[in-house]
């Protein structure tokens, strides 16, 4: 009987490791949320400021989140430890967790919106 329910506890403990793999393998760039809010204000009467909130929907926390945003500018500063150019893409969050559920966000002025789409993640299970 003993056996059995070490078994049983060993099958159920792989199968639990499996499962979050394969939920932590869902965390893919499909799973961030990039959200543009045009605020209403403009810096020096010519270029609109713009909030993005980029989400992680995934069950998981991330890391190293990467935006692309191609021809990006901002005619006021942006804060480099919320967003900044690395590499070929952008840098979210200095690189940091963000849980699952929860937001970074940044503010940007130009005279247009840049759009910007997630390129890469990495899961934290």
């Amino acid at each position: 009987m003993a056996r059995v329910i070490k078994i049983t506890a060993a099958i159920f403990l792989v199968l639990l490791v499996a499962i979050a793999k394969v939920e932590c393998q869902g965390c893919t760039p499909s799973t961030i949320s990039v959200q543009q809010t045009n605020t209403g204000k403009s810096v020096g009467g010519i270029d609109t400021v713009f909030q993005v909130t980029v989400t992680n929907r995934c069950r998981c926390a991330v890391k190293n989140v990467y935006l692309r945003s191609n021809g990006f500018s901002s005619s006021t500063a942006v804060d480099p430890k919320l967003f900044r150019r690395a590499g070929s893409g952008y840098l979210l969050g200095d690189g940091r967790q963000i849980p699952s559920s929860k937001s970074v966000t940044f503010l940007y002025a130009w005279d247009h919106y840049f759009k910007m789409a997630p390129a890469s993640v990495q899961a934290q299970c």
